[in-house]
C-alpha cells in the first residue's frame, strides 16, 4: 500500500507545542467524536470501574464523559497548555506533581482522582508507571505519530493494555500523495500488522 511521501514525513514535539500555543487545533472536537458515542457500548463491554487510556489525548471532553461514568481515565498529553485547558474547560479541580521516574515530566490529577493526564512524551510512559488498561480510545493518537514511530508506539500500547481489554481505534482513509499529515494514513493492511 502505497503512503506516498509521508513515510519519512516527522512532526517534532515543538511543532504539536506550537499548535496549541497559536491555538491550531482543528482536531479538538468540542462535541467529542461521533464514533465515541456509536462504540462505547464495545469499549465498555457492559463493564463498570474501568481504567481507559486515552493516548495523545489532547483536552478531549470524553475523558470527562467516562469518569463522570464512574469510570478512572488516564491520558498522557505533550502539551501543557492543553492538560490545563482540560480540567479548566471543565471546571475541575486539580493538583500537579512531578513523575519522578521520568525527568521533566508532570501528571495532572483531578481532585476527583479519578483522572489522571501525564505531560511527556507518551514513549516515556511504561507499565510500570501508570499500569495496565482495560481499555484505550485512540481517536487521535496513532494518526498523528510520526511514520517512522507506528512500530514503537503499537509496541507501547500492546504493552499498556490487559489481554481482555477493548482497543477503539479511528484512522482516516485518504490519498496520502495528495496530503503531507498529520492526520497521516494508515492502511488498513499496516493496523493489523501493528497490532495482530
Amino acid at each position: 500500500s502505497d503512503v506516498g511521501s509521508q513515510k519519512e514525513r516527522v512532526v517534532t514535539e515543538e511543532e504539536w507545542l506550537q499548535k496549541w500555543e497559536m491555538g491550531n487545533i482543528g482536531f479538538h472536537l468540542e462535541e467529542g467524536h461521533p464514533l465515541f458515542q456509536k462504540y462505547l457500548d464495545v469499549l465498555l463491554n457492559g463493564r463498570s470501574g474501568l481504567r481507559i487510556f486515552f493516548p495523545l489525548c489532547g483536552k478531549a471532553v470524553e475523558m470527562k464523559w467516562l469518569a463522570d461514568m464512574g469510570h478512572s481515565v488516564v491520558g498522557v498529553e505533550i502539551s501543557e497548555q492543553a492538560v490545563k485547558e482540560f480540567f479548566s474547560d471543565h471546571s475541575l479541580p486539580y493538583c500537579e506533581e512531578p513523575v519522578h521516574e521520568i525527568s521533566g515530566a508532570k501528571m495532572f490529577q483531578s481532585t476527583s482522582g479519578n483522572i489522571s493526564l501525564y505531560c511527556c512524551s507518551i514513549y516515556d510512559l511504561s507499565s510500570s508507571i501508570v499500569g495496565k488498561f482495560d481499555g484505550v480510545w485512540d481517536r487521535g493518537a496513532l494518526v498523528a505519530v510520526n511514520p517512522c514511530d507506528r512500530q514503537r508506539y503499537a509496541s507501547l500500547m500492546i504493552n499498556l493494555v490487559e489481554k481482555n481489554s477493548s482497543y477503539l481505534l479511528v484512522t482516516v482513509s485518504y490519498d496520502p500523495n495528495k496530503y503531507k499529515g498529520p492526520p497521516f494514513y494508515v492502511p488498513e493492511s499496516e493496523i493489523k500488522s501493528l497490532f495482530g
